[in-house]
């Protein structure tokens, strides 16, 4: 009876759409704003310089309404995550949200940003509250939680399938 307690708990949300975000940007050498979402049903729904993009705030969140316009400027990949690495990975998004991320580190110039976010939709609110996980390029800094590491080897697995580049 509590195992069954503690896996209804996991489980997703029917009102939240997307649960994990990569994104690029480079102001360098011309505008470059890329990157995709991965969704509940395992859909991995990828943009290109979208136009009037809604950026989460200082904290990372975003309305329910925000959120869909953001998906509705997407395009769906070829690719499918399967239903049970979903859920697996959807399991680690609220140990790595409660966790602390190391403080910014210059590391490069011209380089851009590359992000890893998971997202927890508060469905009192409507308000996505996003984490970072990760994020390489000209600043480094990265989510302590010990299932970080696993979800952005796994992301960068699904954006070397998309991207080729990264």
């Amino acid at each position: 009876m509590l195992t069954a307690a503690c896996k209804k708990n996991n489980l997703i949300s029917d009102k939240q759409t997307v649960l994990f975000q990569f994104e690029y940007i480079n102001y360098a050498w011309g505008y470059q704003h890329t990157g995709y979402f991965i969704d509940k049903e395992g859909n991995v729904l990828t943009y290109t310089n979208p136009r009037e993009w809604n950026f989460p705030g200082k904290n990372l969140t975003l309305s329910d309404k925000q959120m869909a316009e953001n998906v509705a400027m997407c395009s769906p990949s070829s690719i499918k995550i399967s239903k049970e690495d979903v859920q697996k990975y959807y399991n680690y998004i609220k140990n790595i949200s409660s966790s602390k991320v190391t403080a910014l580190k210059n590391v490069a110039a011209d380089a851009g940003s590359s992000e890893f976010f998971c997202f927890q939709l508060s469905e009192k609110t409507g308000m996505y509250n996003g984490s970072l996980i990760k994020m390489e390029g000209n600043f480094t800094c990265e989510n302590l939680n010990f299932y970080s590491k696993k979800v952005v080897s796994w992301m960068k697995g699904i954006t070397k399938s998309i991207y080729q580049k990264y």
